[in-house]
């Protein structure tokens, strides 16, 4: 990785230019790695209900080693500007792709995990050059993709306290130190889970949120989903279907990043250990990634899913990103319940999302819900594997407000 720095701002919030490359050496190690791979045996059921299976992942590195291009997707990268700039004593790192439309509204779209930039890069270029790809000038967006803390090329926190609620405000000066004085923030996984924080926050300039991972089960729902108790009375059929799609998750690598991230040192020295862990995400996420080392041609792509691992290992981030879970926990923010956003907000249900979000609690968690559809398909990556849905909707959610 290299980097240009600019001659520090008279404020000392200096906006470094920044290129990314990975000397070969590094690569070749990775793949003398993944050759050295010492293999478990087969796993004794027909699914995936013991974990990533052993056919998908030694799959995943028969390609890996032998055929993935890690050149392709660092080309893609640095055709996009790339900065650095120091907020609250950590390094950020970030995207920022101005339209040619000048009146193009700014707006800040955020990963999550086991995500990355990458997984927003396919919405770059239609969100910011929409006269080429089916939209109007009036389509136009400026936009800010940040790499969250201890994540790709951000800097990875040495104390504690980055939780959603500190990103939320880092981000918040980030988009005021870009010079934009109004703007709108989209986020899924933790990228939702921030930008609600956003929301909540208020920042001068936020005018409004979209989330593909709304937060809206009532705490006293919330509360019982996660302890196993009897669900309450009266809950629609659409509700308890939402509530037992939470359930089915499990979500046992969220339960051992948020309670022994620093156990997960493996993951620093194995890529494949790595990429196991990190596929192994919801069951419905698992399934469409595993499809992609089927043969499947829909959604993502083979190289989709190792562009993204293979950032996670040659920035060695497994662990400073896991914190994240650390982090939150001992915040007290839950993944899905109600924040009080008052601002207004949008909501994008995709069918292979963690859970469906009735629409009767989002009306409820979103006094000033401005906009609420259900995609015919898409998953919890909704803006790495249906771009094209991902896009429209938020040209048509945020028009109201231009």
């Amino acid at each position: 990785m290299t980097q240009t720095t600019t001659a520090q701002l008279s404020n000392g919030n200096a906006i470094r230019p920044f290129h990314i490359n990975i000397p070969e050496a590094e690569l070749t190690d990775l793949r003398n790695r993944i050759n050295a791979t010492r293999w478990p045996e087969k796993e004794t059921v027909s699914d995936q209900s013991q974990g990533t299976t052993l056919g998908t992942i030694q799959e995943l590195a028969r390609y890996w080693a032998n055929e993935y291009d890690w050149r392709s997707i660092e080309s893609k990268m640095n055709a996009y500007p790339h900065f650095l700039t120091e907020i609250d004593g950590l390094d950020f790192h970030f995207i920022h792709v101005r339209s040619k439309h000048e009146n193009a509204m700014p707006m800040l779209i955020a990963h999550g995990w086991p995500g990355s930039i990458i997984e927003q890069m396919k919405l770059i270029d239609p969100l910011t050059n929409p006269t080429a790809h089916g939209g109007t000038e009036a389509d136009a967006f400026h936009v800010v993709i940040p790499s969250m803390p201890g994540y790709g090329f951000s800097g990875k926190p040495t104390e504690t306290g980055w939780n959603p609620k500190r990103i939320a405000r880092a981000y918040s000066e980030l988009m005021t130190r870009l010079g934009y004085d109004s703007y709108v923030a989209q986020g899924g996984d933790w990228g939702s889970i921030v930008v609600n924080q956003m929301g909540v926050q208020e920042p001068k300039g936020l005018l409004a949120i979209h989330t593909n991972m709304p937060e809206v089960i009532p705490p006293e729902v919330d509360a019982a989903i996660w302890s196993g108790n009897p669900l309450p009375s009266g809950l629609s059929d659409e509700e308890k279907k939402a509530c037992e799609q939470v359930r089915e998750n499990k979500f046992y690598y969220a339960f051992m990043m948020g309670t022994r991230p620093q156990t997960l040192t493996g993951l620093a020295d194995s890529p494949i250990g790595l990429a196991s862990f990190m596929i192994d995400h919801d069951w419905k996420s698992h399934a469409l990634i595993a499809r992609s080392f089927a043969g499947v041609q829909e959604g993502l792509t083979r190289d989709d899913v190792l562009d993204n691992i293979t950032l996670f290992w040659l920035t060695n981030t497994a662990i400073s990103a896991a914190r994240l879970y650390w982090e939150n926990g001992h915040a007290g923010i839950s993944f899905f319940a109600v924040k009080g956003v008052k601002l207004p907000v949008a909501v994008s249900v995709f069918p292979d999302e963690m859970y469906e979000a009735p629409k009767s609690w989002t009306e409820r968690a979103y006094p000033n819900l401005i906009h609420f559809n259900k995609l015919p398909k898409g998953g919890h990556f909704a803006a790495w594997e249906q771009p094209e849905h991902m896009v429209s909707e938020l040209r048509t959610v945020f028009k109201s407000l231009r």
